[in-house]
Formats: structure tokens, C-alpha cells, sequence
């Protein structure tokens, strides 16, 4: 019994890969970049989102793909008052978005007229780091509330990203956060990571953010 199991949970995994695959070949033919966000509830995902959008060049073309366990609208509608198209992806309840619901969020894009998407995945450290949906870049926001111990709990969404955001750093007066330490989690189990320090409420360290993923955003064009 435990053996089918296990069969059947690779071949739903096999078959959500080779959806990834057809989803980022999609993209880059129509030389969009895309960057799947994960972090857990109320590490600040929506606030960095628009922080970030509004940092971006006004001519860089973007939408959002807004993940969700429930049928809600609200951090779409936030990103939709700032003037880009947004998607709520209800997930039914599931912990993490996959590669077939990210596709059909595409699917409602005008692709020819974006350079960038962003996907904003279910709030969680554990499920989302198990699929992929595609997208060009992986990366995990971390605030200084939740501590500094994530990345020795939490050690499997670190190890697949290629950037890591802290953010609300302008709380760090207030609560008693190791820097280096959580640092040294961090590059253990992902060597090569970029590290950004963040405040999404006051704007410190957003414009390098932005720069360097502008950068990233081009490489496709």
C-alpha cells in the first residue's frame, strides 16, 4: 500500500514538471520573466509586491497571479489599484498553487502586452517549496516578526530560491532578531542566494531590490 502510494504522488509530481516546463517555455517565447514569491502568512508578500511594482520603470509591463486558499479578492483588488492586471487563483483549500492552476491564471493574461508576472503563492514555509509552477525564479520573503530561527525549521523552502528578501526591517529596534544568524541558516543550505534588507512600510532598500531584479526582468527581453 505504501509503495502505490508513493508511485502515485510522483506521477502527479511528474505531471505537474512537465506542465512547469510548457509553462516557462510559454513565457520566454514571448520573453516574459516570472518570479514565484513564497513566504508565510503575513511576512508582508502583498505589501512587497506593490512596494516593488512602484519601484520598477513606469514602462516595465507586469501582472499578478494571486494565490489564495479561499475565494477572496482583496490583495487582488490592491494590486489592481495601482494599475496592474491581477488574477485571484483559488487553490480549494490546498496549502500551495501548482503548476496547472499557474497555468490557467496565464491563460487569462494578454501576454503579448507584459514583460513580467508575478506569482504570489499560498501563505506557507512547508508545501509551495515541493512544486513547481514554472516561473523563472524562485524566492522566499522573511520578516523580522517571525524570527530568525525559519531557516533551521523551515530548511527546504530556502534551498530551491534564488533570492531571499527580509523584510520590515525597520522593527528590528523592536524585536530581538539575529541577523547573522539567520544569515548563517540561510547560505548553509543555499550558498549562492542574493539577500536583500527590506522595509516595505518605509521604503528602505527597496531601490536596490528593484534594480537588481529590473535586471533580472530584462535578461529575457
Amino acid at each position: 500500500m505504501t509503495t502505490k502510494r508513493i508511485e502515485i504522488v510522483q506521477d502527479i509530481l511528474n505531471v505537474n514538471d512537465q506542465i512547469a516546463e510548457e509553462t516557462n517555455a510559454l513565457l520566454h517565447s514571448k520573453h516574459i520573466f516570472s518570479l514565484n514569491i513564497m513566504a508565510s502568512p503575513g511576512a508582508g508578500k502583498t505589501s512587497l509586491i506593490l512596494k516593488t511594482l512602484q519601484a520598477l520603470p513606469p514602462d516595465m509591463r507586469a501582472a499578478v497571479l494571486e494565490g489564495d486558499t479561499a475565494p477572496v479578492t482583496i490583495d487582488a483588488e490592491k494590486v489592481h489599484g495601482i494599475g496592474v492586471p491581477a488574477i485571484q487563483i483559488n487553490t480549494g483549500g490546498d496549502c500551495h498553487l501548482n503548476a496547472n492552476l499557474v497555468k490557467k491564471g496565464i491563460q487569462a493574461l494578454d501576454l503579448d502586452n507584459l514583460d513580467f508576472i508575478i506569482v504570489e503563492n499560498v501563505g506557507n514555509l512547508i508545501c509551495p517549496a515541493a512544486w513547481k509552477l514554472g516561473t523563472d525564479m524562485n524566492m522566499v520573503i522573511a520578516s523580522i516578526p517571525e524570527g530568525d530561527d525559519k531557516p533551521y525549521k523551515y530548511p527546504n523552502i530556502y534551498r530551491g530560491i534564488q533570492a531571499l528578501v527580509l523584510n520590515k526591517i525597520d522593527l528590528k529596534p523592536y524585536v530581538d532578531f539575529n541577523v547573522p544568524y539567520f544569515k548563517e541558516g540561510i547560505t548553509a543550505l543555499n550558498p549562492n542566494v542574493e539577500f536583500f534588507e527590506v522595509s516595505s512600510k518605509t521604503g528602505e532598500g527597496i531601490p536596490a531590490w528593484a534594480e537588481w531584479l529590473r535586471k533580472k526582468i530584462e535578461s529575457v527581453a
